[in-house]
């Protein structure tokens, strides 16, 4: 029997408004990450490492930046029909934009029609982990399923939080029901204090997923979305199955890092994912040579740590430097920097620092995240005086951790 033909389709048209101001002048899926990443990266590199080798990014708002990096970094040979395309809104049923993420598969149907695949892999383009799809594929492809969805077990009293799939208890691998942040979720059989969340990431057999698309888009009260309408759709028909990322083996995963998942849809968890870098036994690690996170390859010199003028060495603790970084007689600690940033005799602790961003003499910052060309002055603060911060238009979170947008000078 042959193997069967697979099709990757990402969704990558949201807009990512809980990650303003990051989010201003780009698409969610392109926002840096982990000093020299974009959020998209770690999506195509498990689908490439999971042997796919057509696969298209369904874009739709501030694209641009987004296009490009894909563009420019996900270059497969086209002797052998293998291509990662940036496809956008293209209008073909009518002058409108994506209503949602079904309707973005809905108004894409001809890419599936002319590549003629047997099974549609649709993952989300906004996630941080590691997940081989073929095993997925392969589940799904025993169970006879309509949709397989991908599920990671979280602690229950999280279950508010995520889209919560609950089972058969006569066959566990059967979705009984799909509920959307339940707050009276049941723990699982095999371990009351958890719940099985929805990943986001689902595989199809083709036809079944072009059907399915084209039903809810005659359907004028559905919100076209593929966790809120597609998926309770083949629940509720008997035909939707889970695949627990617990029986997910990925080459070189580590016991802490084997299961990790994060939805960066918030400052906050933004934050929170890049301290889960930083640590000596990250809880994700960037370093898995077996199960590589690809991005571009830039033209860039090494990172280079000098004495000041005063000839003082600095210290750089629990962190990440990027290429082309020069730190000179700087404290750094627990933070995250980005490719070509400047820092002089200055203090970064708990921060996440974008490219190109010049941090001044004597300057202070803490718990911050500051976007890409930021120059923060001599001897300026930031994330040290919130009610400072939010009075020079900065963005202050709940938990106090102080966002400067792209671009801006702080003085």
């Amino acid at each position: 029997m042959a193997a069967p033909k697979i099709f990757g389709i990402v969704l990558a048209g949201g807009e990512g408004k809980r990650l303003m101001p990051l989010t201003a002048d780009r698409a969610k899926p392109g926002v840096p990450f982990g000093g020299g990443y974009r959020l998209i990266d770690f999506a195509l590199s498990n689908l490439i490492n999971s042997g796919l080798r057509q696969v298209v990014v369904l874009t739709q708002y501030k694209s641009h930046s987004l296009d490009r990096h894909i563009s420019q970094t996900w270059r497969l040979s086209g002797m052998l029909n293998a291509y990662v395309a940036s496809v956008p809104a293209q209008q073909r049923l009518g002058k409108r934009w994506f209503s949602g993420s079904a309707d973005a598969i809905l108004q894409s149907l001809n890419l599936i029609r002319d590549e003629k695949p047997d099974i549609v892999v649709v993952v989300g383009a906004d996630h941080v982990y590691r997940m081989d799809f073929r095993q997925m594929i392969d589940a799904h492809i025993a169970n006879g399923a309509g949709v397989t969805v991908a599920g990671i077990r979280q602690p229950i009293a999280l279950a508010d939080q995520f889209g919560v799939i609950e089972t058969d208890p006569a066959n566990p691998q059967r979705i009984a029901a799909f509920r959307e942040k339940p707050k009276d979720a049941q723990g699982l059989a095999d371990a009351p204090h958890e719940v099985l969340a929805s990943m986001g990431n689902y595989v199809f057999d083709a036809d079944v997923l072009m059907d399915a698309v084209i039903r809810d888009g005659e359907n004028d009260d559905s919100d076209h979305d593929m966790g809120g309408d597609i998926v309770p759709d083949f629940v509720n028909r008997g035909e939707a199955f889970v695949y627990d990322l617990n029986h997910n083996l990925v080459p070189g995963a580590t016991e802490r890092d084997r299961f990790y998942w994060r939805d960066v849809g918030t400052i906050e968890s933004f934050f929170d994912a890049h301290q889960d870098l930083i640590s000596a036994l990250p809880v994700f690690n960037l370093y898995n040579a077996e199960w590589p996170i690809y991005t571009q390859q830039l033209n860039m010199p090494p990172a280079k740590f000098v004495r000041d003028a005063q000839g003082r060495t600095g210290n750089v603790v629990d962190s990440i430097v990027s290429l082309g970084a020069v730190v000179s007689g700087s404290l750094i600690e627990r933070s995250v920097l980005g490719t070509a940033v400047t820092i002089e005799s200055a203090e970064v602790v708990d921060s996440v620092v974008f490219e190109r961003t010049t941090i001044g003499a004597g300057a202070v910052v803490r718990r911050a995240i500051l976007d890409k060309e930021v120059v923060v002055a001599p001897g300026a603060q930031v994330g040290v005086d919130h009610e400072a911060d939010r009075a020079r238009g900065f963005t202050v979170t709940e938990t106090g951790i102080t966002v400067v947008g792209k671009g801006i000078h702080v003085v």
